[in-house]
């Protein structure tokens, strides 16, 4: 007779076979057509439209905003309609205004359609980490989540050099610039896997025929038990979940490590092209899309680790505080070195804490948290936290405009990585520690 213990491990494997690939994938996609503008920038683009680097840094930015408008209704919606209409809605939307960002004529039009990118991309994010709480207990989500994850490094990493690389030899094509034609080859993929969205994702286990009988029987009932004891330890309502200061505090914590985050997303290209001025050396497109490669590839590495380490564990708290604080403390670092590869190793560094901290912070709503709630309470944490994302790339740019180098605004990623650190330190005694169920390990 098959054990409970095999019956788990033997279902948490297939589960995660099915699911975290395919997520990963979507999630590079979407975090490249997020990001790509970064590329973009140094590349030609703030040069043809006429940019400063504030201008530059609103552009980037202002995604977030029609982001946050609509972060919440659409993860609710998620959660009444299904994670496959819906996550195939948002990408066949999203994929038609990063197609557009080809054709720019102006500033504000690409004001305009950063903003609309903002709006249609609205809920992708949490709508994944909510969907992971359908299909993997709670022990096992920081471990899925920094699997799921690695997309951020792995999309800035490969699509740096990608993204350098059709830069440079698609520039003519169609008659378009290389960087109007990295807009139009990268928007299209999320087009098509919309499709592909629509008839591989499974909405909940129950419906899992790829599962056997008795795996999907165990993973309900596991699931069950898991949402059933989160009512009884404290019932939260939606209403609750989007007002409550727990709630709140983690949207702040997330908010101080997405800074670092999207400060280095957007501007390591430009800081990168900067240390030729600054150390007097030469870099080609591509070389540069390599360097900016490094950071993310070990970040990938160590956020793995870090997230299997927390689950084993149980630990929670400070493994969120931990990396956060050795970022802070990494990149102002990077501002003082004598050349660019002790500058590129601190910058590694302040990328590494950053990754590592994200996966482990994602597993902490899910203690307190379950059902619309769940929906609600991930939506508004990722929405105030990526205000960040507005905030940290204008910040970043107007502070170079104004004193004519990187170091003011890189000061500021350091200090709200360590506020992130900080702040969730306060959170402890109000998040719980999962323990860890030796059975149900994969």
């Amino acid at each position: 007779m098959v054990s409970t213990a095999e019956v788990a491990g033997t279902t948490l494997r297939k589960v995660t076979i099915r699911l975290v690939p395919f997520l990963g994938l979507l999630y590079f996609v979407n975090y490249l057509d997020r990001v790509n503008i970064g590329f973009a920038g140094p590349s030609g683009m703030k040069t043809d439209l006429g940019l400063t680097e504030t201008a530059f840094g609103f552009a980037s930015g202002i995604f977030f905003v029609g982001y946050l408008l609509l972060e919440v209704p659409s993860n609710l919606a998620l959660h009444r309609f299904g994670a496959r209409r819906w996550i195939a809605r948002i990408m066949v939307s999203w994929g038609l205004v990063a197609t557009a960002m080809a054709f720019v004529p102006d500033a504000t039009v690409l004001y305009v359609l950063r903003f609309l990118l903002g709006v249609v991309e609205a809920g992708f994010f949490p709508g994944i980490l909510l969907y992971l709480t359908y299909w993997f207990p709670q022990a096992q989500r920081a471990r899925i989540v920094a699997l799921f994850m690695t997309a951020v490094p792995i999309s800035t990493a490969l699509g740096a050099t990608v993204s350098s690389l059709i830069i440079r030899y698609g520039d003519g094509i169609f008659g378009l610039s290389g960087w109007r034609f990295m807009f139009l080859v990268e928007g299209l993929p999320a087009i098509a896997l919309a499709v592909v969205t629509w008839f591989y994702l499974t909405d909940r286990p129950e419906r899992a025929t790829w599962l056997a009988p008795a795996e999907r029987a165990w993973l309900a009932a596991e699931l069950a038990a898991e949402r059933s004891a989160l009512r009884r330890a404290e019932h939260w309502t939606v209403r609750r979940a989007l007002t409550h200061p727990r709630v709140l505090g983690l949207a702040l914590v997330y908010g101080g490590i997405v800074y670092g985050l999207y400060a280095l997303g957007f501007f390591l290209p430009t800081i990168i092209d900067g240390f030729q001025q600054q150390y007097g050396v030469r870099y080609s497109v591509v070389q540069r899309g390599l360097i900016t490669a490094v950071p993310y590839l070990v970040g990938a590495i160590v956020m793995v680790w870090w997230g299997r380490h927390a689950d084993r564990t149980g630990e929670r708290i400070r493994h969120v505080a931990l990396p956060a604080l050795l970022g802070g403390l990494a990149i102002p670092v990077a501002l003082y070195l004598g050349d660019p590869f002790a500058a590129m190793v601190a910058v590694t560094v302040c990328a590494v804490g950053v990754l590592a901290a994200l996966p482990t912070f994602w597993s902490l709503p899910g203690t307190f948290l379950s059902g619309a709630a769940a929906a609600g309470g991930i939506a508004l944490i990722n929405s105030i936290g990526n205000v960040s994302g507005f905030v940290a790339p204008y910040v970043t740019g107007g502070l170079r405009d104004v004193t004519g180098s990187q170091r003011a605004g890189l000061w500021v990623v350091g200090l709200c990585m360590i506020a992130a650190a900080v702040g969730v330190l306060t959170l402890r005694g109000r998040a719980r520690d999962v323990p860890v169920r030796r059975g149900a390990e994969s």
